[in-house]
């Protein structure tokens, strides 16, 4: 005897749920994922600690002393200089969140949910933008009250926040690989320095890389963190665009800024791409 079935809703009818569902679940997945990360006042502002000692401390301690660089207050440009600090290791420590939440939190069932998965890594995503968002704002304020000459316009805070924000999307793409192919919590605190913190000083954090030997000059134009800070400074106090220059050698500013601009957009595209492919392959497995 025949046994009949009920035919299967349509491929496409299931499709238009899906994606009329996208927003509201990447919603749900970011409030969840800000409050895991965001639970106490402490889990912001700790965080801050070490940039904000190295803006109002050290910074100005180090324009006693430090290189002068022409129409450029040395505070201010290593002011600037911790952002290069600050997004890369808010972003890296959201990775160990990853790390949580797989081995004793709530993943296995978010993969059990009627969610696209890759909306997972998406709300992480956007909590950790949020949160370093935030400090990078505290960072900036503290700066200028210690008397950091920060002047800007609307071009120029739009180059800052493009290239802020594109360096943390490529620095979270970094963290959330590592977290979904490092097994433990230790073994990826042990890898964070060398990633988060290394290249820090080859970037032009703390000097131009032009006063680095070549061969260090043409590792740092190679680096996302070069081309973000040399666009911060571009956005919000060196307007000769020196930075810039000393990356690619042009005497069009704008041109310039678009490239760098380019740049950290093609690695945050490809550091995102690979975290994405990297958490479907470690679910899967």
């Amino acid at each position: 005897m025949a046994v009949s079935t009920a035919p299967a809703p349509p491929v496409a009818a299931r499709h238009d749920r899906d994606a009329t569902g996208a927003p509201a679940a990447l919603a749900t997945l970011t409030r969840r994922r800000f409050a895991l990360s965001a639970r106490t006042p402490r889990e912001l502002l700790v965080p801050l600690l070490t940039p904000i000692l190295f803006a109002l401390v050290i910074a100005p301690a180090l324009a006693s002393i430090g290189p002068t660089i022409p129409g450029v207050d040395y505070m201010s440009f290593a002011a600037v200089g911790t952002i290069g600090l600050l997004i890369p290791l808010n972003c890296m420590f959201a990775g160990i969140g990853v790390i949580i939440d797989r081995e004793s939190g709530a993943r296995r069932d978010l993969l059990a949910a009627p969610v696209r998965r890759p909306l997972i890594v998406l709300a992480n995503l956007a909590v950790a933008l949020m949160i370093t968002g935030l400090q990078v704002a505290v960072l900036i304020v503290a700066a200028a009250l210690r008397g950091a000459d920060l002047t800007t316009s609307a071009s120029g805070v739009a180059w800052f926040l493009g290239a802020s924000v594109l360096l943390g999307i490529a620095m979270y793409g970094v963290a959330e690989t590592l977290s979904n192919r490092i097994p433990t919590v230790e073994e990826y605190t042990g890898a964070l320095p060398a990633i988060a913190i290394v290249p820090f000083f080859f970037a032009g954090s703390l000097f131009p890389i032009s006063a680095l030997p070549w061969a260090l000059t043409a590792f740092a134009r190679i680096l996302p963190l070069t081309h973000a800070l040399a666009l911060m400074r571009y956005g919000l106090l060196d307007h000769n665009a020196s930075g810039l220059h000393d990356i690619w050698g042009m005497s069009n500013a704008t041109a310039m800024a678009a490239l760098s601009l380019a740049v950290v957009a093609a690695y945050a595209a490809l550091f995102t791409a690979v975290a994405l492919r990297t958490f479907r392959r470690s679910v899967e497995h």
